[in-house]
Formats: structure tokens, sequence, C-alpha cells
């Protein structure tokens, strides 16, 4: 993985980590997120609108923006029924370990993507910091009945647009490639001032917590999208997951979710997987 791609990732994973736990802390997470998915469709727009008059679109970039559009558009719904029924600390690495699974295999068949060992050996301890940070210790509560459906879903999702973008962002600018994205999500979810008018009023009283959580998820996802241009789709993804580190800390500390201790063991496996996977080539 380059340094330059890493960095990137890196700078990702921590706005990425943070987003979340804003969502989270909605009133109304899947009604939050599309706020948020409408501020950074703003944010984006004057860059996006330079950048396509700049170099133009190509038609072969529309079937992936089509595509990532409504996959994207799944995600924030599931990740927001997700939050609305599971703690941060528990729906966060589930859905990322999902991704980080299943993003080299797919990658393999689709891209001919071939990890190295290290890479490998990266990956699968990513994976396995990545549930032991999900094990409950004896006696605490499971997953409230079907809900740990939500945050796998969620992952599923993951791992499809990754593939998806990987490809689309080779046709089409990130920036340009992120307003549509972020744009065809805000569409998607306008049913909503029809169907929960009232929510969406109350959800708008945290604007700025909306208008934060929609810079720094729009910046994140176009830091990834540049390095999925500069490394391997399992690389990146892999890497991304520092930000489990640091949702262990933010939902034992500030969301006040406990567990410190295991969650940060836990998270340090996460990390020696991603020093794997930046160290191999």
């Amino acid at each position: 993985m380059t340094l330059a791609s890493l960095v990137l990732v890196i700078g990702a994973a921590g706005l990425h980590a943070g987003w979340n736990a804003l969502a989270k802390r909605g009133r109304d997470p899947v009604v939050f997120l599309w706020c948020a998915t409408l501020a950074s469709t703003l944010a984006l727009l004057p860059f996006g609108i330079w950048i396509l008059a700049r170099d133009g679109l190509s038609a072969s970039a529309l079937p992936f923006v089509i595509g990532t559009s409504m996959l994207h558009g799944l995600y924030f719904y599931a990740l927001g029924r997700a939050y609305g029924t599971g703690a941060y600390s528990l729906v966060y690495p589930v859905a990322r370990g999902l991704g980080v699974a299943l993003v080299p295999m797919v990658a393999f068949v689709v891209f001919d993507e071939r990890l190295s060992a290290l890479g490998t050996a990266g990956v699968a301890l990513v994976v396995l910091g990545i549930v032991s940070l999900h094990v409950l210790p004896p006696g605490t509560a499971s997953w409230p009945g079907r809900a740990i459906l939500w945050p796998v879903l969620t992952g599923l999702t993951i791992a499809a647009y990754s593939i998806l973008d990987k490809a689309g962002v080779a046709r089409l600018n990130p920036v340009a490639y992120m307003l549509f994205l972020e744009g065809g999500c805000a569409l998607l979810g306008t049913p909503l001032l029809w169907i929960h008018p009232d929510r969406v009023r109350r959800e708008l009283t945290s604007w700025r917590t909306i208008v934060a959580a929609a810079v720094m998820s729009a910046l994140a996802y176009t830091l990834v999208l540049f390095a999925l241009r500069l490394s391997k789709t399992g690389y990146v993804v892999a890497a991304r997951e520092l930000s489990i580190v640091l949702s262990a800390v933010i939902g034992s500390l500030w969301l006040r979710e406990g567990r410190l201790g295991p969650r940060l063991a836990g998270a340090t496996i996460v990390l020696a997987g991603v020093a794997c996977v930046a160290l191999a080539r």
C-alpha cells in the first residue's frame, strides 16, 4: 500500500468514526442521515460543478453513479435502522467487519486483485480484531431479536458499493462522483418529507450537528475514493478500519457504552492488521 493512500485512508477513518457517532446520537438516525446527505450535496455542489465543467461527464460513468446512489441509499437506511436498535460500539464493528471480509474476495473475482501473504494476514487480523470487539461478556444482554440483521445488511452494502466505486472512480473524478452519489441518496430520501415531516422538523433543530456530520461524511469518502485510485480495494477497505480503534474509545467514553479495556484490546489487533496491510505490496 502506498504512503499517500495510507495517509488518505487514516484521515478518512477518523472522519468516518466521528460522523457515525453523531448519527448514533440523532433523535431518529435514519432522518438524521438523510438530512446530512442533503447537506453534503449542497456542500459538494460548487466543487463538483467546477470539475464537471472542466473535465466533462463520461457516459461510461453513469451506470456506476446510478448503482452507487442506490446502494448508498440502502446503506444509509440500514445504518440508521441499525443505530436505532443497537449500541454504536456493536453496530459499527459488525458493519465494517463484513466489508473487510467480503471485499478482498469479490475484488479477486472482479478485478483479479491478488493480495500478498502479508496483506492477507493483515485482512485476517482486522477481521479477528473486529470479531473480538463484538464478543459480549457472560451475563451481558445480546442483540435484541433480529436487530443484528440491520448491521449485517449495512456490511453487505459496504462490500457492494466498495467494489462498484473502485470501477466508478476510474471513469470520473472522485469529487464529481461524490456529488452524484450524495445527490442520488438525497433524492431517494425525499419521501421522508411527506412520510415523517414531524421527525424531519425535529431533527433540523440540530442543524449544526447535521452540517458537521455532512462535511465529515463527504470528506471521508472522498478521501477513500482517491485512495482507491492508488491502491488495491482490499487494502484500502482494511486499512480504513482504523476507525474501529476510534469507535472503541468513542463508544465506551463519549457514548457511555462501557467495556473500554476489552474494546481497546480488540482495537489493538485491528491496528496490527492495518500495519500489515500498510506494509503489503
